[in-house]
């Protein structure tokens, strides 16, 4: 998925005159040919993340699109107050690639692990958020930003599912059956996987903010289990403003907040948070009965 962002953010800024790119030295080195060609909207601020933030306020207030990237703990955990203010106070657009998510980089330990970015972009008003399952679902969001001057996180990660579903912003209905088991990007190969030969009905979206209330309502019939790749419960309160007067009960499943203390690797942090396959088909079928 990095590489595709890199891939496609180059051809933005070779094609369209408004695309800006910050960068806090991390993908610097791949964005080095781009940055000959383009000094003026490729700039790398250095390790200051909360300075990305700002300067990419201040090219949106300018006219530009601005793109800027790092790892999520980096661009939304430590620049939370920048993206609060130098975006959200001044209604400035811009979007923000990360890379890490919840704990990709488990081996650079706790300081590289961002559970609950999403968590934080829910407290602030007009965030898109596209969390991919597969690379090539990663173009279309970045070319879909360039379009307009919201504000946009596209969510990347280490995680793929076996193909690509380019059109599920709103739910896409995989399975037909009984109650409603949605996943979110990366978490469908796992719920596929979990619900091998159950009555359920598994849905797929990418673009989890805003959140397909009207999808989600068509759906659920008075059950609903909800997987992210990210804090668990951090829909839940988009899926209960969605199911407002509907008699149902909710499932949320995605990463504790139990701190895993041993580095691993990603698929070992989503085993131990009861992610992967195994893990989830348990907590469906205990939730189920």
């Amino acid at each position: 998925m990095r590489e595709t962002f890199i891939a496609t953010t180059t051809e933005l800024l070779d094609d369209d005159p408004r695309t800006a790119l910050v960068l806090a030295d991390i993908s610097a080195e791949p964005f080095a040919p781009a940055r000959r060609r383009h000094p003026e909207r490729v700039l790398n601020v250095g390790i200051r993340e909360q300075l990305m933030a700002s300067v990419a306020g201040g090219l949106a207030l300018t006219g530009l699109r601005p793109y800027l990237h790092s790892y999520a703990p980096f661009a939304v955990d430590r620049a939370y107050e920048q993206l609060k203010l130098d975006l959200g106070h001044q209604d400035a657009g811009a979007v923000v690639v990360t890379i890490g998510g919840s704990y990709d980089a488990s081996a650079e330990g706790y300081t590289h692990q961002s559970p609950g970015d999403v968590a934080l972009l829910d407290t602030l008003e007009g965030w898109t958020v596209h969390v991919p399952g597969h690379h090539d679902e990663v173009p279309p969001m970045l070319r879909e930003a360039a379009r307009h001057d919201d504000r946009v996180y596209v969510r990347l990660g280490l995680q793929e599912n076996d193909r690509a579903y380019p059109d599920a912003g709103r739910l896409l209905v995989l399975r037909r059956g009984g109650p409603l088991v949605v996943a979110v990007g990366p978490m469908l190969d796992p719920v596929l996987e979990a619900t091998a030969g159950l009555d359920v009905t598994v849905a797929y979206t990418n673009r989890p903010r805003p959140l397909d209330a009207d999808g989600l309502r068509a759906l659920t019939e008075g059950e609903v289990i909800l997987v992210e790749p990210y804090l668990a419960g951090t829909s839940a309160a988009a899926v209960s403003a969605a199911l407002e007067g509907l008699p149902h009960r909710a499932l949320h499943l995605g990463v504790g907040r139990a701190e895993v203390r041993r580095y691993g690797t990603w698929r070992d942090h989503a085993r131990a948070h009861g992610l992967d396959a195994p893990g989830l088909r348990a907590s469906i079928v205990d939730f189920l009965g």
